[in-house]
């Protein structure tokens, strides 16, 4: 079965995104179309990046890249949950898209977005950053508004109505590219050495 990782971008204290992406996972668990799971970066203990070499030349020397390597290489393709930082998205998640390299290739990414404004300027952002790690990401995002979709801005999670339909758009688009890359990653030579 297809599995997908539902990667919790941020890792502030007291952040929308573990309560996002867990309404993230409950929806897609319904579908039982694939198997999804939370990849929390919280929990990867990832230090900013400390190997030797480039992550391009996937001869990974440290053990916590080692299995982050092996946890990126796991899933057929992602949901990325991130909010908004200064129109951007967070220093962890891009530590953690830099890490490793070869392990993201040829995959899609969905992309769920929080804040002020729907995090529509970190999903900008993390478009060609995504490019230049070889994910396509698919068109259909959520955008979820601080004033909107949270109550006491930001403390309690109320998603709209329109939001189910718009992550049943993505997890549809990202399924069928996650079906779709799959034929090339089962051909295509290995790019690290």
């Amino acid at each position: 079965m297809t599995k997908i990782a539902i990667i919790v971008g941020s890792t502030r204290t007291g952040r929308a995104g573990a309560r996002v992406a867990e309404w993230v996972l409950e929806r897609a668990r319904e579908r039982g179309d694939a198997d999804y799971e939370l990849v929390d970066l919280a929990e990867a203990d990832l230090p900013q990046i400390d190997e030797p070499l480039p992550p391009a030349m996937g001869r990974y020397t440290l053990a916590h890249t080692q299995e982050w390597a092996t946890t990126v290489a796991a899933y057929d393709g992602y949901v990325i949950v991130t909010p908004e930082y200064n129109h951007s998205f967070p220093g962890a998640l891009k530590n953690a898209l830099d890490r490793v390299y070869a392990e993201w290739n040829n995959k899609a990414v969905g992309l769920v977005s929080y804040g002020v404004d729907g995090g529509v300027r970190a999903v900008e952002a993390l478009r060609p950053v995504l490019a230049a790690m070889q994910l396509a990401d698919v068109s259909a995002a959520v955008s979820l508004n601080l004033r909107t979709d949270f109550a006491d801005f930001g403390a309690t999670f109320t998603p709209g109505e329109h939001q189910g339909p718009a992550l049943t758009a993505m997890l549809d688009q990202l399924l069928s590219w996650t079906d779709a890359l799959a034929r090339t990653r089962n051909s295509a030579t290995p790019t690290a050495s």
